[in-house]
């Protein structure tokens, strides 16, 4: 008996939409990085990317517990002597919403060409319109 490994021919991506209305920041990109992975699939090799796209609408309006409003910081640096910026996450969610979604589903994925792969597959949006209506995206409850 020989093991099973899927082609790229063999692979179906769906596309899949997520409404983060009042949605926990942690609990949801779990779900989003297992489907962009494809660890729901029979299918899953972890080599090999057979996830789907996901689509994520109202980034802005996400939940997460306790303090982290204030006390979860995200740092950026300049590559400049003294260069370090951090916000916090109220600031990020006014200024950028659609990176609080994409660095936390990033860091649940592979550190490596692979995950750079499956990253693409996630679109993010702050409000409730999107331009991916044409792949006629299924909804996906969580």
């Amino acid at each position: 008996m020989k093991t099973y490994i899927p082609k790229d021919e063999d692979i179906s991506r769906e596309w899949f939409v997520v409404d983060a209305k009042d949605m926990v920041l942690g609990r949801l990109a779990t779900q989003i990085a297992n489907k962009l992975r494809g660890k729901d699939k029979a299918m899953f090799t972890p080599h090999v990317d057979t996830g789907d796209f996901v689509v994520v609408l109202n980034a802005d309006k996400i939940k997460v517990t306790g303090n982290k409003m204030d006390q979860k910081t995200y740092y950026k640096h300049t590559n400049h002597p003294g260069g370090l910026k951090e916000r916090t996450l109220k600031v990020m969610l006014e200024k950028k919403p659609e990176v609080v979604i994409e660095t936390a589903v990033r860091g649940m994925l592979p550190k490596n060409r692979l995950g750079k792969q499956m990253i693409k597959k996630l679109k993010v949006y702050a409000g409730t319109d999107h331009p991916h209506t044409a792949q006629q995206p299924k909804v996906l409850e969580f």
